[in-house]
C-alpha cells in the first residue's frame, strides 16, 4: 500500500513537514509495511520558502535590500546553483511582516526592495526566477520593483517619481533604457492566488489596502492611481491589465509582475505541485493524506487541499484531511472528494492547546483513521 502526504502548514502551529513527520510517525505505529511519501506543499504564502527548499535543495541567500519605506533590512530568497533557478517572496522585503501595525500605510510604500531581490539573483546566474506574492505592505502597482531594475518612472517634467503607491497618478511616461539587460532572458514565475482586478470596487485598493493601514480617502486615492497609471500601461505595453485575472494581487503587483517581467501569473499551488514533480511522485497511490490549518470556504478558492483533491479524483485515489479546524459542512466535504476529515480542535482542550500540540493530536487522529481504514 503506498500513501502520499501532501499537506499545507497550520498557520502559527505547524509546518508543512512537522505534519507529515507527525502522521508517518502514527502510521508506523501501526503499520510499518506501508510505504510513505512525503511532498509537503504550500499555496504561495508564508511558509513557502521552507517547502520549496525541500525540493530545490538550494542555498538561502540574505542580502540588504530596501524595506517598504526604503530602510535597510536583511532578506533571505533561495537559490539552487544546479537548476539556476531562484525562489523568492516579496513580503521578505516588502511585506507587513517587517513592519509593526502601527507602521502600515501602504501608499507610502514601495516594492523596492523586492526588486533588489531579483537583481542579486540574476547577478548570480539564474535562468528562472519563481516570485511568490502575498502579505505585502504595498500598493505601488510593482513600479517600486521594477524601478530597481532599471525602469525609469516620469513625472509631467520628465523627472522620476519616488516609485510609491501614493505617485502613480503622477507617472506620465515610462522610460526603459536602462532596464538590466539580462531581464529578458531570465524566466519569471509568479505564485499568485487572488483574481481581483487592477482596480474598482474589487481591485487592490479597495480590497486589501485597509488592511495595510490606508484610510477610506487614502483608498479613493490610491484606486484613481491604480486607474490612471492603468492608462500608462496600456499606451506603453499594449496591454489592458483590467482584464488580466489576478492584476490586482499584492497591491498591483499581480500585473507588475507581468508587464515588467514578462511572468506568467499561476496559482502559488500549482507551482509548488510543478516543483515536487507532484502528478507523477502520487501515481498508484492508494490513499493522498492533506491537511491545513482551516479548511472552509477558503479553500475553494485554490488552496492547497483542493489542488491535491483534483489530483486524487482524476486518479481515482481515496483522499483523508487532518485539519486544525473544519467550518465546511459534511455535503461540502464530500464535494470535495475527501472521503474522511478529522479536526484537531475536537481532541484538545481549546484553541491554544489545539495550536500548541497539534503534533501530538495528528498523531491519535492517524491512530483512528488507521484502524478505521487499514487495519489488516
Amino acid at each position: 500500500m503506498k500513501i502520499v502526504l501532501a499537506p499545507d502548514k497550520f498557520k502559527n502551529s505547524l509546518t508543512a513537514m512537522e505534519f507529515c513527520l507527525a502522521v508517518e510517525s502514527g502510521i508506523k505505529q501501526l503499520r510499518s509495511d506501508i510505504e510513505i511519501v512525503k511532498l509537503p506543499l504550500a499555496d504561495g504564502g508564508d511558509g513557502t520558502i521552507e517547502v520549496v527548499n525541500y525540493y530545490l535543495k538550494g542555498q538561502k541567500i540574505i542580502v540588504e535590500v530596501n524595506n517598504p519605506f526604503f530602510k535597510p533590512v536583511k532578506a533571505c530568497y533561495l537559490y539552487s546553483e544546479s537548476t539556476r533557478t531562484a525562489f523568492i517572496e516579496m513580503a521578505e522585503a516588502s511585506g507587513m511582516k517587517l513592519l509593526k501595525e502601527e507602521e502600515f500605510d501602504c501608499k507610502n510604500a514601495t516594492t523596492y526592495g523586492t526588486g533588489e531581490m531579483i537583481l542579486d539573483a540574476m547577478n548570480k546566474g539564474v535562468n528562472k526566477i519563481i516570485l511568490g506574492l502575498g502579505g505585502s505592505a504595498t500598493n505601488d502597482c510593482g513600479i517600486g520593483m521594477a524601478s530597481a531594475l532599471g525602469y525609469r518612472f516620469l513625472d509631467k517634467n520628465h523627472m522620476p517619481i519616488k516609485p510609491i503607491g501614493a505617485n502613480l497618478s503622477k507617472i506620465i511616461s515610462i522610460n526603459r533604457d536602462e532596464v538590466v539587460p539580462k531581464l529578458s532572458q531570465v524566466q519569471f514565475q509568479i505564485a499568485c492566488d487572488v483574481t481581483n482586478p487592477l482596480y474598482g470596487k474589487e481591485g487592490a485598493a479597495h480590497t486589501y489596502a485597509a488592511q495595510k493601514g490606508a484610510t477610506a480617502q487614502d483608498i479613493k486615492m490610491l484606486d484613481k492611481g491604480l486607474q490612471d497609471f492603468s492608462a500608462i500601461i496600456q499606451t506603453t505595453f499594449g496591454m489592458d491589465p483590467q482584464i488580466i485575472k489576478g492584476a490586482g494581487a499584492a497591491g498591483g503587483m499581480g500585473i507588475g509582475s507581468k508587464i515588467f517581467l514578462n511572468g506568467t501569473l499561476e496559482p502559488g499551488i500549482e507551482l509548488i505541485k510543478s516543483l515536487a514533480h507532484f502528478d507523477e511522485k502520487v501515481k498508484n497511490a492508494d490513499w493522498i493524506i492533506s491537511g491545513e490549518g482551516k479548511l472552509d470556504d477558503q479553500t475553494l478558492l485554490g488552496k492547497t487541499i483542493l489542488g491535491v483533491t483534483k489530483v486524487a479524483k482524476a486518479n481515482n485515489m481515496k483522499v483523508a484531511v487532518f485539519c486544525g479546524m473544519i467550518e465546511l459542512t459534511e455535503n461540502a466535504i464530500d464535494d470535495f472528494n475527501i472521503l474522511y476529515a478529522d479536526e484537531v480542535i475536537k481532541y484538545a482542550l481549546n484553541t491554544k492547546d489545539a495550536m500548541d500540540n497539534a503534533g501530538s493530536y495528528i498523531k491519535e487522529m492517524v491512530e483512528a483513521f488507521v484502524r478505521k481504514f487499514l487495519s489488516t
